[in-house]
């Protein structure tokens, strides 16, 4: 990547900017992860709207990345007060993809199921992912049916049973008319 500008297809999205925590720029920052006390040893993350185009998305340092009391909670370079640390709330938090470490078997980054296809195991189309949620429970999959319909599938072992993403489909217990 060249200067501080990456495309989409070179960032995986980790979570989202929260609130400003404190008067000194940091934020709290909601992950996509399971793992965000890993993001620490990135020397910089990706900043961009969902949307943006890829020219949109910035490179900024990152100064500081702890967990406190549950949250976690980061200090970027160029955000120096609690000001500029709003003026990020919403923002999506990224890294390339070769800055991050392979997902062990079985784990995945989010980024990697969106637009997946959706079949059940009668081999019925149930949609493409179109999002995640994080739960205190789990993840929950958004699958888009098409004609404007949703589901919320939770994403646990016994509702996934297969994520293939070379053949792009993930195979679920799920009935069409649930």
């Amino acid at each position: 990547m060249a200067g501080d500008r990456a495309t989409i297809e070179d960032v995986v999205v980790l979570g989202r900017v929260g609130a400003a925590s404190g008067v000194r720029g940091e934020v709290h920052v909601h992950p996509f992860a399971d793992d965000p006390q890993q993001w620490s040893t990135l020397s910089h993350w990706w900043l961009g709207r969902e949307g943006d185009p890829p020219a949109l998305w910035q490179q900024r340092k990152l100064i500081a990345c702890s967990v406190r009391n549950g949250r976690l909670t980061a200090q970027l370079d160029g955000v120096a007060d609690r000001n500029a640390a709003e003026a990020l709330r919403g923002a999506l938090v990224g890294a390339p993809r070769a800055a991050l470490p392979p997902p062990a078997k079985d784990e995945y980054y989010w980024a990697d199921l969106l637009g997946l296809q959706v079949r059940n195991t009668r081999n019925q189309p149930l949609g493409h992912i179109v999002g995640l949620i994080d739960t205190p429970a789990n993840a929950v999959l958004q699958v888009a049916d098409g004609g404007g319909g949703e589901r919320l599938l939770p994403f646990v072992a016994a509702v996934v049973l297969e994520v293939d993403l070379a053949a792009g489909q993930v195979r679920v217990d799920w009935e069409a008319d649930w």
